[in-house]
């Protein structure tokens, strides 16, 4: 049982509390990732200011926040153990609140999405299938160390890449932004792979296969950092491919900073795993946005 499940359900959340439960501060990826879609897809923004708004606001506080709320509802035994003064267990979110916010933000993504037309709208479907799949009973996809943040980085990255591009293409984007953004989802399994560093007592205690708990925090760091440059170097291939050297080059300058943050990463990777999902990460999005402007100059 949780901590706040003998607390009173009647008495509502503290706002400053269900603010924390949906994680202002894990909506930017999502809401980049729209972006990037909305520029690679190589259409004039004039007249669809709208449809990017909404699907900004779509991307982030609500369907991320949703995802965040359902996670932290799950995973209520868990953050007993590893965060104890998060939202649910430390009773600020008291009784099911948590999974009463966590279910109506779905109903409104869904609801939100719908204005998106057909495109958005499926990708608002799948995105609220993902997020009770990763976190939620029989599926739990976040016990495994590989498919949980494989969904998660599908999720974040390539889900709403796309999904900015078919919304202002009004149909199904071009091949070569489709597999740019898979390659940027798959690599940010990487990314998820060192979010797992700040839960791996309580992961461990609770049955989290993540790949910290099964690897050890060395050989997970490691393998982190190849799951995020293989991709690169891919797209950096690509972008050669193409004709778009400049771009590749750029995306080879924000790779080779990562890679010498890597190198301190793995020093101690427990101690920095905080410092480079503020330092690589940043990096490597910078990167997507590039190799956004060069699909839009394929246009």
């Amino acid at each position: 049982m949780s901590m706040s499940s003998s607390l009173p359900e009647r008495r509502p959340p503290e706002p400053a509390a269900a603010l924390r439960l949906i994680k202002p501060i894990t909506w930017f990826p999502p809401m980049w990732a729209y972006l990037c879609g909305v520029v690679s897809a190589g259409v004039p923004a004039t007249g669809h200011w709208g449809l990017i708004f909404l699907g900004v606001l779509l991307a982030g506080p609500i369907t991320c926040g949703m995802s965040q709320a359902a996670n932290d509802w799950c995973d209520r035994h868990v953050d007993a153990i590893n965060e104890p003064d998060r939202p649910i267990p430390s009773g600020r979110i008291p009784g099911r609140w948590g999974l009463y916010i966590a279910l109506a933000m779905s109903v409104l993504s869904l609801v939100v999405g719908y204005q998106l037309g057909p495109w958005g709208f499926g990708a608002t479907i799948l995105a609220v299938i993902a997020a009770w799949a990763y976190s939620a009973e029989p599926v739990r996809m976040k016990r495994s160390g590989w498919w949980g943040p494989g969904l998660v980085g599908l999720s974040y990255e390539t889900l709403p890449w796309f999904t900015g591009a078919a919304v202002l293409a009004s149909g199904a984007p071009r091949w070569e932004t489709v597999l740019v953004a898979v390659l940027y989802g798959i690599g940010a399994h990487g990314i998820m792979t060192l979010n797992d560093f700040k839960a791996l007592e309580g992961d461990t205690k609770m049955g989290v296969n993540s790949l910290p708990v099964t690897l050890g925090p060395e050989r997970a760091a490691k393998l982190a950092c190849w799951i995020m440059g293989i991709p690169q170097l891919a797209v950096i291939a690509l972008l050669f491919i193409w004709d778009k050297p400049l771009h590749a080059l750029s995306v080879v300058a924000v790779l080779t900073l990562q890679v010498l943050a890597m190198r301190k990463l793995l020093r101690d990777p427990k101690q920095y795993a905080p410092w480079y999902n503020g330092t690589g990460i940043t990096l490597y999005v910078s990167g997507m946005m590039i190799a956004a402007f060069a699909l839009r100059g394929l246009a």
